[in-house]
């Protein structure tokens, strides 16, 4: 199930930008919806901010940009924009305005972390807008309950090859920036519930 409608009656693209605009919480337009995007648990954050973090440390010196969740996505067959947990571009980052909304245009890779009310959304409805992006190549989805992680790696002929990394010790070679992941580096802080 996607995250939660503000209202039942439907928005104009226009109302839905004048609310994300002036607003301090984050929402996202799907189709005259407007759904509210609720604050993450610790976990959520943990790995958001440490796979950001990684990221930045391994892509430093290299001509690619890491964005937190506050940077929007142009997402075509979503429009206008999405917020991921993490995105990376390369090659120089393509920032669109709208409105006074910046953008991030060409994104190579994008990051999310499941929640338990998001997660249908995220690997399904959401990663299919996701596939508009001309510049899209890679699509990470983090677990926050298990050292869980899918990569869905772009092929030809608009294929995705599905690959899941489970423990610890696993390992994701992401081919959009050349970089190896290690589940351990992204999970060290992370607080697992006992049962």
């Amino acid at each position: 199930m996607p995250p939660v409608a503000v209202s039942k009656r439907k928005y104009t693209l226009e109302e839905y930008l004048e609310l994300d605009k002036n607003s301090e919480e984050r929402y996202e337009y799907f189709d005259g919806e407007v759904l509210a995007m609720a604050g993450g648990s610790a976990n959520h954050t943990r790995l958001g901010f440490d796979v950001g973090v990684v990221f930045s440390q391994k892509l430093k010196g290299r001509n690619c940009e890491v964005f937190n969740s506050d940077m929007r996505v142009k997402v075509p067959a979503a429009l206008p924009y999405r917020y991921p947990d993490v995105s990376v571009a390369c090659g120089g980052a393509v920032i669109e305005d709208l409105n006074g909304q910046e953008m991030l245009v060409n994104p190579v890779l994008i990051v999310e972390v499941l929640s338990p009310s998001t997660a249908a959304y995220d690997l399904k409805d959401k990663f299919t807008a996701y596939q508009s992006i001309e510049s899209f190549r890679e699509y990470l989805i983090v677990s926050q309950d298990r050292p869980h992680v899918i990569q869905h790696i772009r092929q030809s002929e608009g294929r995705w090859l599905r690959i899941d990394f489970i423990g610890l010790d696993a390992e994701v070679t992401l081919e959009s920036i050349n970089v190896t992941l290690s589940l351990s580096e992204i999970y060290e802080r992370v607080k697992f519930d006992a049962a």
